[in-house]
C-alpha cells in the first residue's frame, strides 16, 4: 500500500528545491548540461533516506549535504579539465529581473572552474546560496574553521583569477544567482 503523506511530503519538497539543487550542481561541478542529472541523482538519494531527511532538523541543509556528495563523485569521475565552451549556460535564474553580466559571469564560472573542489564548494555555498559558515560546514561535513579558510583562500585565488576583468567575484555569485549582495 502507499504511503500517500509520505509521497506528497517528498513531491511537496521536490517541487521547492529542485530548481536550486541542480542551479548548486551547476555551479559546484562547472557543467550546467548535467547540473539537472545531478539534481535528479540527489533527489532520488533524498527520496531513498526521505524518512531521515524529512525528520531532520533542516532538510534542505541535508539535502544540500546529499548534492554535494553526488557532485563530488561527478567530479572525481570527470577529470576536471578546461570546459571551455561548456560554460556558456552560466549562472541562469529564471525569475530575476534583470539580465546578468553574461561576461562576468562567464569570468567568475572559468575562475571557478580552476579552484580546488572544496574551496569551490565554500565560495558556492557562502556566496551564490548565501548559506552561513556554520550550515556549509554542516553540507560539507568539515569544521567551520575549515569553511572559513577554504572560503578565504577561495575568494582570493578568485579575485586573483580575475584581476584583469574587474569583476568582484561575490558579487557576481550573488547577482546570478539570487544570492546575498
Amino acid at each position: 500500500m502507499l504511503d500517500r503523506p509520505r509521497e506528497h511530503a517528498f513531491h511537496q519538497f521536490f517541487e521547492t528545491h529542485h530548481v536550486e539543487l541542480a542551479r548548486m550542481a551547476s555551479l559546484i561541478t562547472g557543467d550546467s548540461s548535467v547540473a539537472d542529472d545531478l539534481a535528479a541523482d540527489a533527489l532520488a538519494e533524498i527520496w531513498r533516506y526521505w524518512d531521515r531527511v524529512n525528520a531532520a532538523d533542516d532538510p534542505l541543509a541535508y539535502a544540500r549535504g546529499i548534492l554535494v556528495n553526488v557532485a563530488r563523485g561527478w567530479n572525481r569521475r570527470h577529470a576536471l579539465e578546461e570546459r571551455g565552451t561548456r560554460l556558456l549556460g552560466v549562472f541562469r535564474r529564471e525569475d530575476r529581473a534583470a539580465e546578468a553580466d553574461v561576461p562576468a559571469a562567464l569570468d567568475v564560472r572559468a575562475a571557478l572552474g580552476r579552484l580546488p573542489y572544496r574551496r569551490r564548494a565554500c565560495v558556492v555555498l557562502r556566496y551564490a546560496f548565501d548559506l552561513s559558515e556554520r550550515e556549509v560546514a554542516d553540507v560539507l561535513g568539515i569544521s567551520v574553521g575549515t569553511v572559513k579558510s577554504q572560503t578565504s583562500r577561495g575568494a582570493a585565488q578568485l579575485a586573483t583569477f580575475l584581476s584583469g576583468s574587474a569583476v568582484d567575484p561575490r558579487v557576481a555569485l550573488a547577482r546570478s544567482t539570487g544570492g546575498a549582495r
